[in-house]
């Protein structure tokens, strides 16, 4: 059914009553995290059935089960995290339904206020906790403006393929880039300003900026597609990026796509909702910006492509309503190269204006999607946002002072990494936040995690016999891509090729390949990755050890976000030429004891080992941790590709798996 404001119930000054979710985030037997936006505070119960249950159980989301957090006159971000007494069972479907209480009318279930969330035939939705994480499916980068279906758009008509609870993926994992705030297109950035106006989003006062506040911005004429002029001009009349980056076309900080850049904290916030949930754009008028003549055309055809992704977005959060879904950052969640050297922290943190920018994004990120990784760790971050918000003048803009504070505070945070108590473990690092940064040459690409989080990241893999890592950018990337990037920042420009990969700085990889060697940590190691726009799967060996460990290399980017087909096209071939295992350039590479055998996807033409193609990973796990099968589920509806030992014979898969491999190749 097609959702508009009509289908829409409604309440204070027509606006529907939840605007985004629920989203189902850290799942557990005995611990239930969900995540949704309200238009008001929700008074909400939380109804959970099962077949071994005799009757649905209710459970009222009063205090600490339902924290509130207003981010706009209409708009409040409801985390319930809801503590269990006795255990829900594992690996058998469970349905639920949020109902909202209303006083003395009948409580609204998700059939009435959001029944674009079922699935065909359901009167509610419902999620499976799986004992074991034997199946998982991962993606990264989702720009909303590219011209690439949408990956996420796989994982719902997976859901809705498997009828089995074992059939059903134990999670979603997003590994970065799950917005994009530093590459924006005019149509969003209307977008966000209707939804800014329409809910009341707070505002907040710019230091340092070519603009008081946001309020300034927004009506700024330079506000669409000519971002860079706002930011601030130093002494000698340059702005930031002319005097940081010398000159080089990537305007804003270091993105070459930053005509619309994300600023102010009510922006990234209006961001997430429109990315997550149908129903905002329900609010919105096709009404055009003021533009130059030059500007239309750009604005018209991104036009397009935004329709299209909205499209699909009452299936994205059906199937995030369903399927519990954890998240960490990569750059473009805050801006590109992210603290990619130690000179891009001291410039971009060296002026309260980019400081802020940043720091907006961040606090967007902790609400709305850090939270819901793993609350317990959050109590002091949002104590100081209720403060910031609490303390607003007349015209709803924050306070300044303890926005400022709050984001020195979260720019020191060290929390945001976190491991699932699963079988096998699950190990999502920060790799941005805490990295190895050069001493000797500022310039140069720092580690992406220093000496204490790479002895902490170890310690958490003592004595598991296997273990899944979330890795933003891959720990084993393409070894030509990666001399290029080593050749520019010999040259001092790293950040013209993105130059942040494992390899590029010598203490974090050693330290690196040589936790992997350590005799008590595990025997099987799955690295899940994405970041760079194109997929592939490496098996790793250590050279000259009988017993292990063995680890696989799982990307999978972008979930709507694709390479230049060409130019990966040649480094795929030159690649697999200058670094064939004969080669005596491999005896040059930091990981040369390792030895890195490729799988070859199932549909390659000409023995590529590199899958371009919008879409979602998929993974397989037996009884050992290794991964028994491996997808790539195409957005553009072609069969899913397979990674596997050779050309000819695909990997073995049970019975069930492959039954529903059969049924995602059909779907999607």
């Amino acid at each position: 059914m097609p959702i508009t404001a009509e289908t829409l119930p409604a309440v204070h000054a027509d606006l529907p009553q939840v605007l985004a979710g629920p989203l189902l985030r850290r799942m557990e037997a005995q611990r239930l995290v969900l995540w949704l936006v309200g238009s008001r505070p929700l008074s909400l119960t939380l109804q959970l059935s099962h077949g071994d249950a005799p009757e649905p159980q209710r459970l009222p989301l009063q205090g600490d089960s339902c924290q509130v957090i207003q981010i706009g006159e209409q708009a409040f971000i409801h985390l319930i995290d809801l503590t269990l007494e006795a255990p829900l069972p594992c690996d058998v479907q469970i349905d639920y339904d949020l109902l909202i209480e209303q006083p003395d009318q009948a409580a609204l279930g998700i059939a009435d206020w959001a029944p674009h969330l079922l699935y065909d035939g359901a009167t509610q939705a419902n999620f499976v906790l799986r004992a074991q994480l034997d199946h998982l499916l991962h993606g990264s980068c989702r720009k909303p403006h590219h011209p690439a279906a949408d990956g996420l758009l796989c994982a719902d008509r997976l859901l809705a393929e498997a009828h089995a609870a074992e059939q059903r993926p134990a999670l979603l994992l997003m590994s970065g880039d799950q917005i994009y705030a530093d590459d924006v297109s005019g149509p969003m950035l209307r977008a966000i300003h209707q939804v800014i106006e329409r809910l009341g989003l707070f505002g907040e006062h710019l230091q340092g900026a070519v603009v008081d506040d946001s309020t300034a911005l927004y009506q700024h004429p330079a506000s669409y597609y000519q971002r860079a002029e706002l930011l601030p001009a130093l002494k000698s009349n340059e702005t930031l990026r002319e005097r940081f980056f010398g000159g080089v076309e990537k305007p804003v900080f270091t993105t070459s796509s930053a005509d619309n850049h994300l600023v102010t904290c009510a922006e990234v916030l209006a961001m997430y909702l429109l990315v997550w949930s149908p129903v905002p754009w329900t609010l919105l008028d096709a009404e055009m910006p003021a533009l130059s003549a030059e500007e239309v055309p750009r604005y018209q055809a991104e036009r397009e492509r935004i329709e299209a992704f909205r499209g699909g977005l009452g299936q994205v959060a059906r199937a995030l309503a369903h399927l519990p879904t954890l998240m960490i950052f990569d750059d473009h969640d805050i801006t590109d190269d992210w603290n990619l050297s130690a000179q891009w922290e001291e410039t971009a943190y060296g002026h309260p204006f980019s400081k802020r920018i940043i720091g907006n994004a961040l606090i967007a990120y902790l609400l709305c999607q850090g939270w819901g990784n793993n609350p317990d760790v959050f109590a002091e971050p949002l104590q100081m946002i209720r403060a910031m918000t609490e303390g607003r003048d007349a015209a709803n803009h924050m306070d300044s002072q303890p926005q400022d504070a709050l984001i020195d505070s979260l720019l020191s945070f060290h929390q945001w990494q976190f491991v699932l108590p699963s079988s096998p473990a699950l190990v999502v690092l920060d790799t941005r936040t805490r990295r190895w940064r050069s001493e000797r040459n500022l310039k140069r690409p720092s580690g992406l995690l220093d000496w204490e989080a790479l002895c902490e990241f170890q310690q958490e893999l003592l004595d598991h016999p296997a273990a899944i890592i979330v890795s933003p950018a891959p720990m084993f990337g393409v070894k030509l891509i990666e001399t290029i990037q080593k050749v520019f920042s010999w040259a001092g420009h790293p950040l013209m090729v993105d130059a942040e990969n494992w390899m590029a700085h010598r203490g974090a990889a050693q330290v690196m390949l040589n936790i992997f060697r350590h005799s008590r940590t595990p025997g099987n190691y799955v690295i899940l990755s994405g970041d760079v726009h194109y997929s592939f799967v490496y098996e790793v060996l250590i050279r000259q050890r009988k017993r292990g460990p063995k680890l696989w290399q799982i990307t999978s980017s972008g979930l709507k976000n694709e390479f230049p087909p060409r130019l990966l096209d040649w480094f795929d071939r030159l690649n697999r030429w200058l670094y064939a295992p004969w080669s005596p350039l491999n005896w040059l590479t930091t990981r040369r004891r390792m030895q890195v055998k490729p799988r070859i996807p199932s549909r390659s033409k000409a023995g590529e080992r590199l899958w371009n193609g919008a879409g979602l990973g998929q993974v397989w796990f037996n009884d050992n941790g290794q991964p028994s099968a491996i997808y790539q589920l195409n957005a553009d509806g072609s069969p899913a590709v397979a990674f596997v030992d050779d050309r000819d014979n695909a990997p073995s898969t049970a019975p069930a798996r492959r039954a529903a491999t059969q049924s995602a190749d059909r779907s999607v």
